[in-house]
């Protein structure tokens, strides 16, 4: 049995400025929308084919209650200081510059989405390490 994972679904505020940001800063493209009863949501894929999934809740007031469950959506680019630039130049927030990391194989550099989930766009250099970081060994 093969298992992967396949989309995300997330709330947003605005579903227009969040497909912007998706489809015209990132570079996703549209695959489908859905209407049901009081949610619009809007599916975007990336180059392999993974999946997000932005749903409006039309009762949905004021900005999403984070919580502290979901922590970070992963973007893979070959381009991440690129891909950083034109956030940057679409007025994205900045979380941090692109950085070519010390214990992994990667260049990293985060943003916030228009609703402020923190987005980790991730250049990889090599294969990871079955065990990495700054306590490994």
């Amino acid at each position: 049995m093969k298992t992967s994972l396949d989309q995300y679904c997330i709330n947003v505020t605005d579903l227009e400025k969040s497909l912007h940001f998706y489809q015209t800063v990132l570079g996703f493209e549209v695959t489908h929308r859905i209407e049901i009863p009081n949610v619009t949501e809007v599916v975007l894929a990336g180059a392999n084919g993974h999946r997000i999934q932005l749903a409006r809740h039309h009762d949905q007031e004021g900005p999403i209650d984070h919580g502290n469950g979901f922590w970070k959506l992963y973007l893979d680019t070959d381009d991440c200081e690129g891909l950083y630039r034109r956030c940057m130049e679409a007025g994205i927030e900045s979380i941090s510059p692109p950085e070519r990391l010390e214990h992994w194989p990667v260049t990293a550099a985060f943003v916030s989405d228009p609703d402020g989930y923190q987005v980790e766009i991730l250049q990889h250099h090599g294969e990871t390490p079955a065990t990495s970081g700054p306590g490994s060994s």
